[in-house]
């Protein structure tokens, strides 16, 4: 029970915190950094593979796990960070978090190999775990029932914008200074946003939190950090049969499946299975990762799509994905609505549909496509995942009571982040995959030590292609263009078949009536 201004006692349900919108407004801040962090270096990506001293010499490998050991980490830490911010304090939790996450970036500004990088933003996830499970926790403690639908709205849209604006502000930083600036900018991000959370947040927490499950947590970190690593080097190795891939794609999904038992065991789980029994969180959770597992898996390859195929800078490129951003900015606000008139069932299948066409369309692009084609399947899908994606986190987040706010808000956005690592090391490694077996038989007139290089990726053929000159590197650059489209049309397709089969099953299992609130 919480006190009013009288003195008189008011239910936590019927409470409302006077500066819930200013609360909201530094709340967006503190999210909106983190959640940049897993699109801002996708144009970075280019840059990384350079050798030293432009980039770091990142293999394909190197360059998914610099994506997926953010990610990872920030999914398989959201669980126990959730519990964390209902035990000690949301806004404790919150402001270590932003401390966390601006340390383990400036070091990562200045990491001196892909394998320091890839350490580095493991620590930012870790920062960034501890950050989003607790704003959302915050929002539903000071917000009230009426208004709460609107304000997760509000946050699920800047999450959303975040993944879309991150390619356009770091293609802005890169084009005037070196990879190392898309980190060190959260610098003074974090210190506006930990100051604003100090004055304004007020403190928060479960009066009876949940113990911690060391256990479960170290079950879901090993089995996914194995099924993501027999992934990638299944495309690395473009071997799919090998016994090493096997061994680390079976290793982590008995893993994942000795979780899910310990879970059910557990008196203490660090996941409470038993929300998945509601058909509405399960349906909804489906609609986001499936979501970020498209967004991000092709953000990965689209960018060198732009970049390597198009010949775009940093910034044209990353000003190519504003679309995105802007549908996203136009769809989102108009979600709740669109719930209400229509149901949640109807604007979440409606939305995921809408992104697999538009993954299709991807499918039918190659190097000679108007520019503008590329424009209009960036809006479709921002528009389709800003209608889709507010409607189901409300959703999700309705069917939990307030005082497991902290743990709902983990699972959900455990799954977002779950989803988009997924989605690179799957579709990054089949885009892997085909384009070396595309190119192979291109690079066999060429010198022995050349042809790893210009096998690694299409950026990396493009450099041996300059260096050889005349007919036969046009030839080459010809051919390893040729090769990448034809694989960024393979992987869209299975993009859009994956996106579609979701929405199959959230049309199926999704309550025909209900809305977001």
């Amino acid at each position: 029970m919480l006190q009013n201004k009288t003195g008189h006692a008011v239910s936590e349900e019927t409470a409302a915190e006077p500066r819930r919108w200013r609360i909201l407004a530094c709340l967006v801040v503190s999210l909106v950094l983190v959640v940049l962090d897993t699109s801002i270096i996708s144009v970075a990506l280019r840059a990384l593979a350079l050798p030293a001293p432009d980039g770091l010499g990142a293999s394909s490998g190197d360059l998914q796990w610099s994506v997926d050991s953010y990610t990872l980490v920030f999914a398989t830490l959201l669980i126990t960070a959730g519990l964390a911010a209902d035990r000690f304090g949301r806004k404790r939790v919150l402001f270590a978090g932003l401390l966390v996450f601006g340390f383990f970036s400036a070091m990562a500004a200045y990491a001196h190999d892909a394998s320091q990088l890839i350490v580095y933003r493991g620590g930012m996830g870790i920062g960034a775990a501890l950050v989003v499970p607790a704003t959302l926790a915050i929002i539903s403690h000071v917000f009230p029932p009426a208004e709460r639908p609107r304000a997760i709205g509000l946050w699920a849209a800047s999450a959303g914008l975040a993944v879309a604006i991150g390619p356009v502000t770091g293609g802005l930083l890169l084009e005037h200074f070196w990879w190392g600036s898309i980190f060190l900018i959260n610098i003074p991000v974090v210190l506006v946003g930990s100051t604003a959370v100090a004055l304004v947040v007020p403190e928060s927490a479960d009066p009876a939190p949940r113990r911690f499950d060391p256990v479960g947590v170290a079950l879901c970190v090993a089995g996914l950090g194995l099924l993501v690593l027999g992934i990638v080097e299944g495309g690395e190795l473009d071997d799919w049969a090998s016994p090493r891939v096997w061994a680390n794609s079976l290793g982590g999904l008995l893993l994942l499946g000795a979780f899910v038992l310990w879970e059910r065991r557990s008196s203490h789980p660090a996941m409470d299975l038993r929300c998945f029994r509601d058909a509405r969180f399960s349906a909804a959770t489906a609609v986001v990762g499936i979501a970020f597992f498209g967004l991000l898996g092709s953000s990965f390859y689209m960018i060198f799509y732009l970049q390597s195929v198009r010949g775009y800078s940093s910034l044209q490129a990353g000003c190519c994905l504003l679309p995105l951003a802007v549908a996203q900015l136009v769809a989102s606000p108009n979600s709740t609505a669109a719930t209400r008139r229509f149901g949640v069932r109807a604007v979440c299948t409606a939305g995921l549909t809408l992104t697999a066409l538009t993954f299709f369309g991807v499918g039918l692009i190659d190097q000679h496509s108007p520019i503008w084609q590329c424009e209009v399947l960036f809006f479709l899908m921002g528009g389709a995942m800003g209608l889709a994606m507010p409607a189901a986190t409300a959703s999700a987040m309705s069917t939990l009571p307030q005082r497991s706010a902290g743990v709902g808000a983990a699972m959900l956005n455990s799954l977002r982040q779950v989803g988009g690592a997924l989605g690179v090391a799957v579709l990054g490694s089949l885009l892997s995959s085909h384009y070396r077996g595309r190119i192979r038989d291109a690079l066999r007139p060429l010198p022995a030590a050349l042809r790893p290089v210009a096998e690694e990726s299409v950026e990396g053929a493009l450099t041996v292609a300059a260096r050889l000159g005349g007919t036969g590197g046009d030839a080459l650059a010809a051919r390893a263009v040729d090769a990448f489209v034809s694989a960024m049309r393979v992987t869209s397709l299975v993009a859009g078949g994956v996106t579609l089969a979701g929405a199959v099953v959230v049309w199926v299992f999704l309550p025909r009536k209900g809305s977001a609130a």
